[in-house]
């Protein structure tokens, strides 16, 4: 038995009526979501800090979810794992018809255009009835601007370059700077709204993840304050008994330490 299957058999033994786990026997589809998504994004703090072990842990968890959701679905008797298996292998066979078939690619930019071109074709007589679905909005903020702004840019509504966006973002600053100084709480929450999609929108003209971006930066800080931390505790010294400069002066010193930061 492959370790695939081995690992498969392992987790549906947590769904046994008799012998399975209790916490395992309650969970549906709708309460596995976040974990879903959790452990994607513990796979992409682990990609951002170069951490291989960490890596193939984190896809083990992923791979945990799906084969919870495709035992959960097999119980419904709507799909199994071996569908979804095949239906993968399907799309991607149909995907790559210059892999897989006789079709000539010369470049990157050849195989996504004829990748969109094959999608269209699936969807075929599923006509939307608009460039953007409500269902963009299911998902989380950084990826749905984003993809909203790729949406865009395929209808030419869209900045034409970087630059133009970096002044729209100098634009959408000032604006919230007016709303800060008025402290209109709703209106700021607005405003910020406003910024941060300019933001990615930026990020997406620079050809820049904005949630991989943010991993980076949200890993820089970590690794700044624990060498802070690190100061701290050789000085001897209480967090909670420093005034704010002196925290900064250890920030400081621990931002001129820290250098060459996996981030």
């Amino acid at each position: 038995m492959d370790k695939l299957t081995q690992a498969f058999h392992t987790i549906q033994k947590l769904r046994d009526p008799v012998h399975g786990c209790p916490w395992d026997l309650e969970q549906t589809h709708q309460s596995l979501a976040k974990y879903l998504i959790e452990e994607c994004y513990e796979f992409l703090a682990a990609l951002a800090s170069s951490d291989d072990l960490a890596m193939s842990q984190e896809l083990g968890d992923i791979l945990l979810q799906i084969y919870l959701h495709s035992i959960l679905a097999e119980e419904r008797g709507v799909f199994s794992i071996d569908q979804v298996a095949q239906q993968l292998q399907e799309k991607i066979i149909r995907r790559h018809p210059h892999v897989f078939g006789d079709v000539k690619i010369k470049n990157a930019h050849e195989v996504e255009a004829n990748w969109q071109k094959i999608k269209a074709q699936e969807k075929e007589g599923k006509q939307p009835t608009t460039f953007f679905p409500d269902d963009l909005l299911k998902l989380p903020g950084l990826l749905a601007a984003l993809k909203i702004g790729k949406v865009s840019e395929k209808i030419n509504f869209d900045w034409e370059n970087a630059n133009q966006v970096a002044m729209k973002v100098e634009e959408e600053w000032k604006e919230l700077q007016v709303e800060l100084q008025a402290q209109n709480k709703e209106k700021t929450e607005e405003e910020l709204g406003d910024f941060l999609f300019t933001i990615v929108q930026l990020a997406r003209h620079l050809n820049i993840d904005p949630e991989l971006a943010l991993i980076k930066a949200n890993q820089k800080f970590l690794n700044r304050f624990h060498k802070m931390e690190e100061y701290l505790r050789r000085d001897q010294k209480n967090i909670h008994a420093l005034s704010s400069h002196e925290l900064d002066q250890y920030w400081n010193r621990a931002k001129g330490k820290v250098t060459n930061v996996k981030a």
